[in-house]
């Protein structure tokens, strides 16, 4: 494969450069973000960028922005309210996607086969775990991935990391919903696979804001939107692989 087929740029990407993508709207759970992210170890040779988008107007544009902005060929797109907890995290990714050219994202939940909903929680078999907490911690572990990886159909939007640039749809979504499902078909259409790594603890923490209020109306519109673009590549979709 050659690698500069999905790039963004009209230069090669760099190989040696990891950069955190972070949409900022609170201070405090950024600066958190932020010293979790110091805390990891850095591959031998590899430098780490930081790119903060405030005033975003939808993920999916901010994230076009950032992307746009980087050559890092490694792009790990986050929430702020995500807190890293294995130290090794970048040495895991790098390896996955050294080792396997056609691996495009990798997240740490997410199911085998979308649902007609188009909800990724609502499908039949979901794999991977993440630390949530909302006043209380929970433990969400899905179906345990027993190989490197589990290729996936979809993930959340809560961690995303790619090694190819590929467009976010923010001509669809002008908010802040299914810009993370809609790319993971956008991976698939192009061929490329999304997978969940083997976690032997959880890789992160979900912060979730207790006072959060999720707009139905919001997010079922953003729902509509997706169904009436994705409905035909769900259906038409090669059968894929479980792992390597």
């Amino acid at each position: 494969m050659d690698p500069t087929l999905f790039a963004a740029h009209s230069e090669p990407l760099a190989d040696n450069i990891i950069a955190f993508v972070i949409v900022k709207n609170n201070e405090s759970s950024y600066q958190e973000s932020l010293k979790h992210i110091a805390t990891m170890d850095i591959p031998n040779g590899y430098t780490v960028n930081i790119i903060t988008v405030i005033n975003a107007r939808s993920l999916a544009a901010a994230y076009n922005s950032a992307m746009c902005s980087s050559k890092a060929r490694y792009k790990v797109y986050m929430h702020q309210d995500v807190l890293l907890l294995n130290r090794f995290f970048l040495h895991d990714v790098i390896r996955i996607f050294s080792s396997n050219a056609f691996v495009g994202m990798i997240g740490v939940c997410g199911c085998s086969k979308l649902p007609p909903s188009g909800v990724w929680w609502e499908a039949d078999v979901k794999y991977g775990k993440v630390l949530e907490y909302r006043g209380v911690f929970r433990d969400l572990s899905f179906s345990e991935v027993n190989n490197d990886v589990q290729f996936v159909e979809a993930i959340d939007g809560l961690l995303m990391v790619t090694q190819y640039d590929l467009p976010w749809r923010e001509d669809l979504f002008n908010g802040f919903h299914f810009y993370d499902t809609s790319q993971c078909l956008e991976f698939r259409k192009a061929g490329l696979y999304v997978a969940i790594p083997r976690q032997m603890t959880p890789w992160c923490i979900h912060y979730k804001d207790e006072n959060y209020q999720l707009s139905i109306n919001e997010y079922n519109t953003a729902r509509m939107i997706f169904l009436s673009n994705y409905s035909y590549v769900t259906s038409n979709l090669q059968t894929i692989k479980t792992s390597i």
